[in-house]
């Protein structure tokens, strides 16, 4: 009898949820950015706080998202061609003014795919030595700026392409840079 009650104990001290569930710090960091700059954005147009109201402005931002906040917008259901919809665990909580970490600690519940999106470290073009760069890290920077190299075979091709680019899209990395 005491070894059944025992078992008891820890069967529900194992079913209890811990305390220590919350976001690690840089867990879910394009989650808690992307929602983060949307629920700003929603304060500062006066966005009425309604469920419905915050759903459409969620697909509109979804659609000009790229990259890792794009994956995001898919995983959620915002975008047009995604499998699931979940949006509304986004926009019924922050209809209610909930903390974005809290969001997304409860969509990691949902879709632990969520808090694996992280952000790609950015290249500090200032200092780097763009002829150390792989060639796909040198796209990489081309497409982050919304452009191409149409007819680059060489990586001195892209590396020409990107310091002519650079006081259009990196105007203080072209300034600092000293081998222009």
């Amino acid at each position: 009898m005491l070894c059944l009650s025992g078992l008891s104990v820890a069967l529900a001290l194992a079913l209890m949820p811990s305390s220590s569930e919350g976001l690690k710090e840089g867990e879910c960091e394009v989650c808690v950015s992307f929602l983060g700059k949307f629920y700003q954005s929603l304060k500062d147009n006066d966005v009425k706080f309604a469920s419905d109201a915050i759903e459409k402005a969620l697909m509109k931002t979804c659609k000009e998202a790229k990259g890792k906040e794009n994956r995001f917008c898919y995983y959620i259901g915002a975008t047009s061609d995604a499998a699931t919809k979940i949006i509304n665990e986004v926009s019924k909580p922050l209809s209610y003014h909930v903390p974005v970490d809290k969001v997304c600690e409860k969509l990691k519940k949902k879709d632990s795919q969520i808090c694996e999106l992280k952000y790609d470290k950015q290249v500090d073009l200032s200092t780097v030595d763009l002829k150390k760069l792989k060639v796909k890290d040198l796209k990489k920077i081309l497409d982050e700026w919304g452009e191409s190299c149409k007819g680059c075979v060489e990586k001195s091709d892209f590396i020409r392409k990107i310091t002519e680019l650079m006081p259009k899209y990196a105007p203080s990395a072209a300034k600092a840079r000293t081998d222009l």
